[in-house]
C-alpha cells in the first residue's frame, strides 16, 4: 500500500519533469535568450537507460531537477553577458551613425559653398570673355570644316598628319592656345598655296596588286596625282593614293603620261575639280571597243554590211572619178579611146557611117545604155545597207528590250545592273545602225550624182553626133 501512495505521489513529479525537459526555457521562449554555436554544435546525449524501480526513477527525476537548474543559471548568466555587449555594440553604431551624419552635413554644406562659387567663376568668365566666346566658337568650327577638307586632300600625301591637330582642335572644348590658333592658320595658307602649285616628290603608293611601292609623284594642286604615266585616287580612309585599276583612254591618259616625261615648259594635264568624282565616272566609261560589244551579234553585223559597202563605195568613188576625168579629156580629143565610155560610144558612132539617122540614134541609144549600167553596178549593194542599218538597228532594239523584260521577271527591279546589259543592247545596235547608215547614205548620193554626171555627158554627145549626121544627110539630099 506504501508503495502504491509512493508511486501516485511521484507521477505528478514525473510529469512535471518531462514537461521541464520538453518545453523550453520562459527566456528563450521570449526571444530574449537564443542558442550559441557552440551549443548548437554540442553533441546530442545518449538515452539514459529506463529505470528498473521506482526509487530508481525517483532518483533519477531528481537528478534531472538539479541538472535543469544549472543549465537555466547557465542560460541566464550568458543571456546578461550577451545582453551587456549587444548595448556596446548598439551605442558604438548610433555614434558611428551620429558622426556620419554630421559628416554629410558638412559636405552638403560645402557642396553648395563650392556650387554657388563656381557659378560665380563662371559668371565672372563669361564677363572677361565677351566677344571671345564666339570667336572661340567660330575657330572650333572652322578647324573641324578645315579637318575635313584636308583629310579629303591629296596634299596629304606629301605632307601627312596635319588633319589630326584640326580635328582635335574641332573638338576641344578648352580654349585653344596663340600657338594652336597659329598652327590653324599657318595650315589654312598651306592649302591654299599648295593648291596652286605642280610638285613632283617621292610617295608610297597603293598599286594594282595591292602592294604598297615607292614612286615618284606629280601633284596638280589638289585636282591631280600622276605616277609613271598613270592617274592616281586619293583614298581617305587609308590617307594613301592608289593607282586606278582601269585608266582613262583616248588624249587623257597620253596627256598624263607627256606630263609625267617631260622636265620643263609647259604640257597639258587634264584636271579634275572635283578631286576624283569626275575622274571616276570617266574610268567607268566604256571604250569604242566595249560599247561595239554591248551591241552583240547584231552589232557586229550591221558593222561587217557597214564595211563591205563603204569599201564598194569608195572603190567606186575612185573608179568613177578616173572615168571622169577620162571621159572631159575625151570631149576635147576628136580621136575615139577604147578606154573610157565617151570614146567607146564615139567608137559605135565611127563604125556606123553609112547607116540611117534612126538606126545611128539606136546603136548610139544602145551603147549609152550599155555604158550606164556599167557606171551604176554596185550601186545597189550601198543603197541597200544605207537601208537595212537602221532596220537592223530597230531590231538589236527589240531583242535588247525583250532580253530586258526577261530579267525583270526573273530578278525583278531592285537592281538596274542586271537590266543594263539589254538596255544597251538595245541603244548601241540603234547607235550602230544610224551610225552606218547616214554615212552610206551620203555615199550613195555621191555615186548616183558622178554616174549621173558622166551619163548626162554621154547622153549629150549621142544626141551630138545623132544632130550632126542627120544635118549632113540634110545638106547632101
Amino acid at each position: 500500500m506504501k508503495r502504491q501512495l509512493a508511486l501516485v505521489a511521484a507521477l505528478p513529479w514525473l510529469a512535471l519533469g518531462a514537461a521541464a525537459q520538453d518545453a523550453p526555457p520562459a527566456g528563450e521562449a521570449a526571444g530574449e535568450v537564443q542558442p550559441d554555436a557552440a551549443a548548437l554544435e554540442a553533441p546530442v546525449e545518449a538515452p539514459r537507460p529506463r529505470a528498473k524501480s521506482l526509487d530508481a526513477l525517483l532518483l533519477e527525476v531528481k537528478q534531472g531537477f538539479g541538472r535543469e537548474r544549472e543549465e537555466n543559471r547557465q542560460r541566464e548568466e550568458q543571456f546578461k553577458t550577451r545582453k551587456a555587449e549587444q548595448s556596446r555594440l548598439l551605442a558604438t553604431a548610433q555614434a558611428t551613425v551620429s558622426a556620419l551624419e554630421a559628416r554629410s552635413d558638412a559636405l552638403e554644406g560645402s557642396f553648395e559653398a563650392n556650387e554657388a562659387e563656381l557659378a560665380a567663376l563662371e559668371e565672372t568668365k563669361a564677363e572677361k570673355l565677351g566677344n571671345l566666346g564666339e570667336l572661340f566658337g567660330v575657330v572650333r568650327q572652322v578647324a573641324g570644316d578645315t579637318a575635313g577638307n584636308i583629310e579629303a586632300s591629296m596634299v596629304n600625301a606629301q605632307f601627312p598628319g596635319r588633319h589630326e591637330f584640326l580635328a582635335e582642335l574641332g573638338q576641344s572644348g578648352a580654349l585653344p592656345s596663340i600657338e594652336k590658333l597659329e598652327k590653324l592658320w599657318y595650315s589654312l595658307q598651306q592649302e591654299m598655296t599648295e593648291s596652286g602649285k605642280v610638285v613632283r616628290f617621292p610617295a608610297r603608293i597603293i598599286a594594282i596588286g595591292g602592294e604598297e611601292v615607292e614612286q615618284q609623284v606629280i601633284r596638280a594642286g589638289v585636282f591631280t596625282a600622276v605616277a609613271d604615266g598613270r592617274f592616281l585616287a586619293w583614298i581617305p580612309e587609308s590617307q594613301k593614293l592608289s593607282e586606278l585599276a582601269r585608266q582613262p583612254s583616248g588624249r587623257h591618259l597620253s596627256a598624263a603620261q607627256d606630263f609625267a616625261a617631260a622636265t620643263s615648259g609647259a604640257e597639258t594635264l587634264s584636271v579634275d575639280p572635283s578631286r576624283g568624282a569626275i575622274l571616276q565616272v570617266l574610268v567607268q566609261s566604256p571604250t569604242a571597243g566595249e560599247r561595239i560589244e554591248q551591241g552583240g551579234l547584231i552589232g557586229y553585223a550591221i558593222i561587217a554590211l557597214g564595211l563591205v559597202a563603204g569599201l564598194f563605195g569608195l572603190a567606186r568613188i575612185a573608179q568613177l572619178s578616173v572615168v571622169n576625168r577620162k571621159v572631159q579629156a575625151q570631149r576635147d580629143s576628136r580621136q575615139p579611146d577604147e578606154g573610157n565610155p565617151l570614146g567607146r560610144v564615139v567608137g559605135v558612132f565611127s563604125s556606123n557611117q553609112d547607116v540611117d539617122v534612126e538606126t545611128l540614134e539606136l546603136k548610139l541609144d544602145e551603147a549609152v545604155l550599155r555604158e550606164t549600167s556599167k557606171l551604176e553596178r554596185f550601186l545597189w549593194l550601198v543603197q541597200v545597207v544605207s537601208v537595212m542599218a537602221p532596220l537592223m538597228g530597230l531590231l538589236g532594239t527589240v531583242t535588247g528590250m525583250i532580253r530586258t523584260f526577261q530579267v525583270m521577271t526573273l530578278f525583278g527591279t531592285g537592281d538596274p545592273k542586271l537590266m543594263a546589259g539589254g538596255i544597251s543592247e538595245a541603244l548601241v545596235t540603234t547607235m550602230l545602225g544610224l551610225v552606218v547608215a547616214i554615212p552610206l547614205v551620203l555615199l550613195h548620193t555621191v555615186l548616183s550624182s558622178m554616174s549621173q554626171n558622166v551619163t548626162d555627158v554621154l547622153e549629150e554627145q549621142s544626141a551630138g553626133l545623132v544632130a550632126s549626121r542627120a544635118e549632113t544627110r540634110l545638106k547632101a539630099s
